[in-house]
């Protein structure tokens, strides 16, 4: 594994990625870019706030919305009262698949635009490309690579 400088500015090039791309907020970031690198790769939270170097209290919201969309798991250990977190195997395609369902959706909109005020190039040119984006929703990534 790459020496702890290295990989503390990597977890950082993550979080301003998802902070000015997908408006994440920045300790949401940095728990993704830390579960993407840690190891092992489940982490108590304990473990979690130490390395990003965050307070506890600041990572359960954080946490709790990172697990009720499906991008890291919460599991506990035989004899183990303590919640361990890790980011989902599948995190990303979740999150590319979200994305493309929700401007795919857009689509349906344009739709009832054109319907409306008729033939707009304007409007026929967002359903079109939403129409594009949908087609991609349907594709799967390749699993083999």
């Amino acid at each position: 594994m790459a020496a702890n400088d290295e990989l503390v500015a990597w977890v950082e090039r993550v979080t301003e990625f998802l902070v000015e791309e997908w408006g994440m907020p920045p300790i949401t970031g940095r728990i993704v870019g830390w579960l993407m690198v840690c190891d092992p790769a489940e982490q108590s939270a304990g473990e979690i706030a130490d390395a990003i170097r965050a307070s506890r209290a600041s990572l359960t919201s954080n946490m709790r919305f990172l697990t009720s969309v499906g991008l890291v798991r919460r599991t506990r250990r035989l004899g183990d009262r303590t919640a361990y977190y890790r980011i989902e195997d599948d995190a990303w395609h979740k999150v590319i698949q979200r994305k493309l369902d929700s401007l795919g959706a857009f689509g349906e909109i344009a739709d009832e635009g054109l319907k409306l005020v008729g033939d707009s190039e304007r409007i026929h040119a967002a359903h079109k490309s939403m129409l594009w984006l949908k087609s991609l929703a349907e594709l799967r990534p390749r699993t083999d690579a």
